[in-house]
């Protein structure tokens, strides 16, 4: 079982807690955490912008990743987000099967 870390970030609380419900609810992941609002520097379109930004951290499966991601994709406001997978290398291994059992679909 390959382990994931998802990062996004939503524009407002709202999106991000209507967003984490439905990657859980899915099954696309077992925990999100929604995290304090940030401030995010970037550069879009030629043009340094700046932006409220709600961060969530999505704990996933590798199996479940790509049915993650288009989900995201499907439901999130911005015309580009962020969507940034990072693999969970050692972890507490209960909470690893945890993992892998909340992301099987039924």
């Amino acid at each position: 079982m390959t382990a994931l870390l998802v990062i996004t970030n939503c524009p407002d609380q709202a999106c991000a807690e209507t967003l984490a419900t439905a990657l859980v609810e899915l099954r696309l992941a077992a925990c999100v955490n929604i995290l304090a609002p940030c401030r995010s520097l970037y550069r879009w379109q030629g043009t340094v912008e700046s932006a409220a930004e709600v961060p969530l951290l999505i704990k996933t499966s590798g199996e479940r990743y790509a049915a993650l991601e288009a989900e995201i994709r499907a439901r999130h406001p911005y015309e580009l987000p962020e969507i940034v997978a990072l693999p969970i290398d050692r972890g507490l291994p209960a909470y690893l099967r945890w993992l892998d059992d909340e992301t099987r679909p039924n």
